[in-house]
């Protein structure tokens, strides 16, 4: 949110001074007299913000995952690409939806402004839609009183915090009509919830499921603040391999 506000900021700065020159500025000028520096990088620059800014607010936007909470779909590191437009087009910085395309569906991976601080992003999976009842227990998913596929994959290991050794287990969920991978640790705690998701929010989890802080900490996703749908892993400059992996 930050940084769309910078490129908003200098984009009306250098259509200002583009605009200010062709209408006044120009005119006082000599005859074959050089563009103020100023006035040639406002030109230069003001299309290509413009053309990036108009991108990053209704295509396509690029973020990096900073943590292991949505392991092993996502890993930190990971540069991803999301759709901004499959929930409807918002106005930028407002993020007020002003052409309705689609809502979220559940298992769809997303971005949203955090809500207790909307000026960080996080990524979460879509668990609950408006409406729903979730409750998690016992390291098991129930939706609308339904208890969710789960089926063991294998044994994983991966190094976390503090250079410590994590062992959990992968297992493959079903929701709705998605399959997806989330890790389920046996003696680690976590964190229960018995919820009602409101109209208009949205219940959201991290696949590692005993190591994401979540709607089970603090609370639900408004719709205002979807940022859109996370499809494409487009870098990670520690795993070539995970390059042009669509995130499902």
């Amino acid at each position: 949110m930050m940084f769309a506000m910078f490129m908003l900021v200098i984009l009306a700065i250098t259509g200002l001074i583009w605009l200010l020159d062709s209408l006044l500025w120009a005119k006082k000028r000599a005859a074959g007299a050089a563009e103020p520096a100023l006035v040639e990088y406002s030109k230069s620059f003001f299309p290509v913000i413009l053309v990036v800014f108009l991108i990053r607010s209704f295509i396509v936007e690029p973020f990096k995952i900073p943590s292991g909470s949505m392991m092993p779909t996502l890993l930190a590191g990971d540069f991803i690409l999301v759709n901004k437009f499959t929930y409807g087009l918002r106005v930028p910085i407002l993020n007020n939806t002003f052409l309705d395309i689609s809502h979220p569906k559940r298992g769809d991976v997303f971005v949203f402004h955090y809500p207790p601080d909307p000026s960080i992003d996080y990524i979460k999976r879509v668990v609950g839609l408006p409406g729903d009842k979730i409750t998690y227990r016992d390291k098991q998913l129930y939706i609308n009183g339904q208890k969710q596929d789960v089926s063991f994959t294998e044994n994983y290991q991966y190094v976390g915090a503090g250079l410590n050794m994590v062992y959990a287990k992968r297992y493959k969920e079903q929701l709705g009509d998605k399959k997806h991978d989330i890790l389920i640790e046996d003696n680690a705690f976590s964190k229960e919830a018995d919820e009602e998701v409101p109209p208009g929010h949205y219940f959201a989890m991290g696949d590692n499921r005993d190591n994401s802080k979540d709607s089970r900490y603090w609370g639900f996703v408004p719709e205002n603040n979807i940022v859109g749908r996370a499809f494409f892993i487009w870098w990670n400059f520690d795993n070539f391999g995970r390059i042009g992996n669509m995130i499902n």
